[in-house]
């Protein structure tokens, strides 16, 4: 029944192999299986050694320790874990063969492993509820801060990002280390996981204050590297420059106009066919020369890069024979949107060379070294999982992963050809993208307030499920610029976004009423483009606010450098729900509207459209507000004036 094996502490029972060891500081992993072994993919936590442990075997229980957080198995396998001495996840039984006092008998417990067509199993593992707030998980569509009552889907779509590790007010992390596609639901009456496919059981639970998890499980699942600095200012993008003299224009405007630009960014369709990774000539005559000129203004030039590859592409033939594309278990295509579409298999690691090596040729050498790595769910014409099957396995029992490979592809030859400044956007992400330089954003987002509150839970979350590196489009990506009140959530977006990691103007902004440059069916010139989305493209009054941001982010770049050094460090977000930086303070456990940029500035957006006052709860100590230079008291809530050019933001001194 129990068992001591290389440090590990194992039960059997019924033809389930449990195993938990020490793994990390203050960390225990659980494993369960149904198979003869243990599967040795570790996902997230590749790399991540096991660490000694103190283990103790009694006739009816069994007990292992690692520092702040320990588990007991009894002798019908059912596990509690520990955190400083306090119960804080109790595995989930209500069946009568169980010794307990609530027991109806309902068969139901707590690791549950259902036969699925190919011999692998559908797994749901349930534990009790408790009073507690839980945070972190990714990206997710919903104003919900606290996902304590939610349910979430465990898969990728376009702005939505499952990333499964989350905190608890309860003063645990727990990262559900397996990249099927399921869902999670943290309700009133049971926590629930669930995995349509996989072969085992695999979760990380570790101990701590908010700041102690983080740096608890950034230290297993990876870090990101060091953001570049000349990266931390305005970045400029639209849907879409669709000729090098459009980017150029762009850029000496800016440089005109004495406005510093980080990076310019080239979106979709600007090469000959999708899966043909370079610039269509007509259009992008010498993107060389366009890359010097860039850097002469302080300019930085990213491309966007899709995984899609339409059958007429040149390299069709050669990565279908090759099994370098995603198959599709019914069609004959995955994608088909401007093209009949297959998508590169990122999950095999000779396709990811594949993908790299075009990419160096077709823009690397040109001096292009970032990419945006669109479509990274994958996107497909349909979210039919069960229908896709990778190198690693069908999409259903490794969907997740995904993003992390796609990211891995680029960084992993940048590193190889001597870059160590990697960033990457990318518009999606899992467990461990932040080792990989991905810098993720919310997707094509909604133009509206709404929206708006939608993707300031979702940075937030973002940071807390360990991806420091986030940003929006600003203003939204579907949007009609027309209208006059579009300009108060331009403005109110762009305000906030000059507190998060990256400020980046992007959007498809409609009506999409400018007629393509040519009549061909493919290539840079058919596809359609949005309307001006440059500071100066809003009017005058918009565009001095706008500016003034601008110039403000470039005075706070060297407090961004140390913030952003810090989460390389030890894995802190930069943008911060208030009890990660006040624990202590229960207060902060509801304060859902504002956050902390870093250590040192509390910073309270303005969500609602017409809002022209907030209240804002500052913490103990004392708070100098940055627009009025007034010193306050903190432990109390305050009402903040926020006419339309103002956020209120206070610095800690």
């Amino acid at each position: 029944m129990f068992s001591e094996r290389e440090g590990m502490l194992y039960f059997t029972r019924g033809g389930e192999t449990v195993r938990i060891f020490a793994q990390g500081r203050d960390g225990l992993r659980v494993q369960a299986t149904m198979l003869p072994r243990f599967e040795t993919c570790d996902w997230a936590l590749e790399g991540a050694l096991p660490a000694p442990a103190r283990i103790g075997i009694g006739t009816d229980e069994a007990r292992i320790e690692n520092g702040r957080m320990a588990a007991r198995i009894d002798r019908l396998g059912k596990i509690r874990l520990y955190a400083d001495g306090k119960c804080v996840l109790e595995e989930y039984y209500r069946c009568y063969e169980y010794d307990m006092p609530h027991t109806p008998s309902l068969r139901v417990t707590a690791r549950e492993f259902v036969p699925a067509r190919g011999g692998d199993w559908a797994l749901t593992l349930r534990f009790e509820p408790r009073e507690e707030k839980l945070y972190g998980m990714g990206q997710y569509q919903q104003s919900c801060l606290d996902l304590k009552g939610c349910t979430l889907e465990l898969a990728q779509r376009n702005s939505q990002a499952s990333v499964p590790f989350l905190i608890s007010s309860n003063g645990y992390g727990f990262l559900w280390n397996n990249p099927a596609v399921g869902q999670v639901t943290f309700a009133k009456n049971v926590t629930q996981w669930h995995a349509e496919s996989c072969r085992k059981l695999d979760y990380w639970v570790t101990a701590g204050t908010p700041r102690q998890v983080m740096a608890n499980y950034t230290a297993l699942a990876g870090r990101a590297p060091e953001f570049p600095e000349n990266a931390m200012g305005l970045w400029q993008c639209k849907l879409r420059y669709r000729t090098q003299e459009e980017v150029l224009r762009v850029a000496r405007e800016y440089h005109r106009r004495g406005i510093p630009l980080d990076v310019i960014v080239i979106d979709f369709f600007h090469w000959t066919r999708q899966g043909e990774w370079k610039f269509d000539p007509v259009y992008w005559p010498d993107s060389a020369a366009m890359v010097r000129e860039l850097a002469s203004y302080g300019t930085r030039c990213m491309i966007s890069v899709w995984p899609t590859v339409d059958k007429k592409s040149e390299n069709f033939v050669q990565m279908r024979d090759g099994g370098l594309l995603i198959r599709p278990e019914r069609g004959s295509q995955c994608f088909d949107f401007l093209g009949d579409s297959y998508i590169y298999d990122a999950t095999n690691p000779e396709a990811r060379r594949y993908l790299w090596e075009k990419c160096r040729a077709g823009y690397y050498e040109s001096g292009i070294d970032m990419f945006w790595l669109d479509e990274a769910e994958p996107e497909y014409s349909a979210y039919q999982f069960d229908n896709f099957r990778y190198y690693l396995g069908t999409d259903l029992q490794v969907g997740n992963v995904y993003p992390v490979m796609h990211a891995r592809a680029f960084f992993e030859g940048q590193r190889a050809a001597g870059q160590k400044d990697i960033c990457n956007l990318i518009r999606c992400a899992w467990a461990g993208s932040q080792k990989y330089g991905a810098l993720l954003w919310s997707g094509d987002i909604q133009g509206n307030f709404e929206s708006l509150r939608d993707q300031f839970a979702a940075g937030l979350n973002v940071g807390l499920a360990g991806i420091p590196w986030w940003t929006t489009d600003i203003g939204g990506f579907y949007v009609n610029v027309r209208e006059e009140k579009y300009k108060e959530l331009l403005v109110r977006w762009f305000e906030w976004a000059t507190f998060c990691p990256v400020l980046r103007m992007h959007g498809d902004k409609g009506p999409s009423d400018i007629p393509p440059l040519d009549e061909r069916e493919w290539g840079g010139g058919f596809c359609h483009t949005g309307l001006d989305n440059e500071l100066w493209s809003f009017g005058e009054e918009v565009y001095e606010i706008l500016k003034s941001y601008v110039e403000l982010r470039v005075r706070m770049k060297p407090y961004i450098r140390e913030v952003m050094r810090e989460a390389s460090e030890n894995g802190s977000p930069v943008m911060r729900a208030m009890f990660y930086e006040f624990p202590e303070d229960e207060q902060c456990w509801t304060a859902d509207e504002q956050y902390m940029f870093g250590p040192d500035y509390l910073v309270a957006p303005v969500l609602y459209e017409g809002m022209r006052e907030r209240t804002v709860y500052l913490p103990a100590g004392n708070w100098q507000d940055l627009n009025s230079g007034e010193m306050l008291a903190g432990g109390r809530t305050i009402v903040a004036q926020a006419p339309l050019a103002v956020i209120p933001v206070y610095r800690k001194v």
